[in-house]
Order: structure tokens, then C-alpha cells, then sequence
């Protein structure tokens, strides 16, 4: 979500010199994110950083703040408005999944989005979210009119590209003593399905007698417990390596050099990694499931993510199958053209000039 609010509002603020945009912050910010001479930064009080603080942040601090200044606009990148304030309100709802998967989120914050998210969705004037798959549930299951709802994908990182020989080799000394490994990028949050992956490879290392490791890229959230129980009954602790958060330019060297992501949630918004991968032109192995089979196309094997077996066939035909592998990077070539955060930027923007208009 971050990287959307920062591309998107850097695009249209440099593009749209003559507007005045304020940009609102709850704590001190980075003047990196101060792009152009139009913006005027604020900070507002409290924090927000828990539901309570959510309610008083939006409900009163910018509330209060909409009602003074009367912009043509509210524009809120991460879903929340003001409820009752006196403009116009364009959240950014970017998926639901606190509906399907409550035990996802810390029991707190899943009441607080199922309470306040239908509001926030009726309320405004018009929304936007990254996925045809997300605008159609968002319709299903808030009643909202079709016309309502654009569709603005994310972008790809300027940072994530092609890698040289060398630069694989480097990489794979580096983390795997040279060894090839398949990579899943992303915080290990309940919803990635770190789980049946790691079940998933530790078949694969059964059928294949493969030397392969398995390369978790991403932060800890919580739920850890779980994958530890699982990389303990599977024996495969030399195997797994955690790299924990990377820098983005590690992050691309992790991600170049891979066998293939192997990214396989049940439930996604978007799915970022998948083109992230297609510019680095790594192939693909993802769920069938919401949002992934339209962002993947067809520069992905698509798996169901609950069947441990699908995700372990998907894994043994790219590990055996170099022609295979070279058919997906290059069908990706041509999916990632759908996306740029030029394009999320020109979107988003069109979304703007409906909600004033």
C-alpha cells in the first residue's frame, strides 16, 4: 500500500503543477515525500496507530480539519475518510480481505475495518481500488454501483530489472552457497500461505532429490509460530533461509537470481510480486484464486493454494522444464506492459477529476 500512495501522488503532483495539494501526516515526515512546490505539508495529532487512534485521527482531527478548509477533495490512499465530513471523499480500498479472513488481522483491527469499511464505502463519492477482482467484490458485498468503483493496478519499481550472470552467481554464494533456490516475496503474514508452500517444497525435495533451498524475502509479521512447527515436522531447517526486510535494490538481486517466485496466497488484492518478477523476468508459480490469475496472465502456472500437491507438481515442472521456464518470462514481457506507475498515476488522477466533476 505505501509504494501505491507514493508513486501515484508523486505522479500527480509533478504533473499537475498549477493544483494545490496538502498533504496531511500524523507524524514528522521525510521531505522526500514533499515532490514538488504545490504541496503544502501538515501534521496532525494523535498517531495512528491502533483503532482508537484510527477513529480519532480520521473522525475528529481530520474531520475537523476537511470542515475548516473545504477542499474539493479528500483523497485518502488507504481507504479511511472522515464520515460526515463536508466535501468530496476518494478512498483508495485497495482489497477487502479483513471480510473473508478476519482471523488475519489482529482481532481489534478486523472489527474495526468490518464496522467502518461498509461505511467508508457507502460514504463516498466515488472509489478507487487495484484489481478487477476488488472492485468486484467490494460490489458483491458492500452494494455498491459498478460506476462507482475504478480500477487503478499498481506499478513496478524502477529498481526491479534483469540481472547479469554474474550477479546471479553472487547472490546464490551469498545466501545459498551457490545453490538454486525458488523465492516467496512478501511479509509472512497469515494470508501468503508460507505454510502449504514450505509443505509444498518439502514434497518437491522428496520427489526431485534436489540440492534446491527455499528464499523467504520479507519481514516477519506474526504467525510465525505456525511456519516454525511446520520447517520443524518437515525437517528442513538448512533448506529454508529468511532474509528478513531487504533493501530494494537486495531485493531485486534475491528476486533476479531465483529459480522462480513462488508466491502462492489465498487471498490478494493485487499481488505486486507477480510483476515485479515479470520485469526481472523471473517465471511464476501462483494461486488461482482472487485477484492473481488476472495480474499474472499468462507469465504464471497457476495452483489452487490450499491443494500442498498442485503447488509441488507447479514447482517439479519449472525445476525439470528449462523451455517452460523461458515461456513464462517470456509471456511476462508482455503482461507487465498493462502495468507503470505512470499509468496508476494518469488513473488515479481521471478518478480525481470524476469525484470533483
Amino acid at each position: 500500500m505505501g509504494w501505491f500512495a507514493y508513486q501515484t501522488l508523486k505522479h500527480m503532483t509533478i504533473k499537475n503543477p498549477d493544483v494545490h495539494f496538502v498533504f496531511v501526516f500524523d507524524r514528522n515526515f521525510n521531505e522526500e515525500f514533499i515532490f514538488s512546490d504545490n504541496i503544502t505539508p501538515l501534521i496532525l495529532s494523535p498517531q495512528a496507530r491502533h483503532p482508537f487512534l484510527y477513529y480519532a485521527w480520521f473522525q475528529h482531527s481530520i474531520k475537523g480539519l476537511l470542515n475548516k478548509m473545504k477542499p474539493d477533495l479528500f483523497l485518502s490512499p488507504d481507504g479511511f475518510l472522515a464520515l460526515g465530513a463536508k466535501c468530496k471523499q476518494l478512498p483508495v480500498i485497495h482489497d477487502i480481505n479483513f471480510l473473508h479472513h478476519p482471523k488475519d488481522s489482529k482481532w481489534l483491527t478486523a472489527k474495526y475495518y468490518n464496522h467502518y469499511f461498509p461505511k467508508f464505502a457507502k460514504e463516498a463519492t466515488r472509489i478507487a481500488t487495484v484489481s478487477e477482482y476488488s472492485k468486484q467484490d467490494i460490489i458483491k458485498n458492500y452494494g455498491i454501483n459498478a460506476s462507482k468503483i475504478d480500477v487503478v493496478y499498481n506499478g513496478i519499481n524502477s529498481f526491479f530489472k534483469p540481472l547479469e550472470e554474474a550477479a546471479k552467481q553472487q547472490t546464490k554464494q551469498k545466501y545459498t552457497r551457490g545453490k538454486d533456490y525458488f523465492v516467496n516475496v512478501g511479509s509472512l503474514h497469515p494470508r501468503k500461505n508460507i505454510p502449504n508452500l514450505i509443505r509444498a517444497f518439502s514434497l518437491f525435495k522428496k520427489e526431485s532429490n534436489s540440492d534446491l533451498k527455499l528464499m523467504l524475502a520479507g519481514p516477519h509479521y506474526w504467525g510465525m509460530s505456525e511456519i516454525n512447527a511446520v520447517i520443524s515436522e518437515t525437517n528442513l531447517k538448512e533448506d529454508i533461509i529468511f532474509t528478513g526486510r531487504l533493501a530494494d535494490e537486495e531485493l531485486n538481486l534475491v528476486l533476479g537470481s531465483s529459480m522462480a517466485l513462488t508466491f502462492v496466497p489465498y487471498y490478494e488484492g493485487f499481488g505486486i510480486p507477480l510483476i515485479e518478477a515479470m520485469e526481472a523476468r523471473v517465471p511464476i508459480i501462483t494461486s488461482n484464486v482472487t485477484s492473481l490469475p488476472e495480474i499474472a496472465g499468462n507469465a504464471a502456472l497457476l495452483v489452487n493454494p490450499m491443494e500442498v500437491s498442485e503447488i509441488k507438481n507447479a514447482m517439479l515442472q519449472l525445476y525439470t522444464k528449462p523451455d517452460l521456464r523461458q515461456s513464462l518470462i517470456n509471456n511476462g514481457l508482455q503482461q507487465k506492459q498493462k502495468f507503470s506507475w505512470e499509468k496508476s498515476g494518469d488513473l488515479l488522477w481521471q478518478s480525481v477529476l470524476k469525484t470533483i466533476n
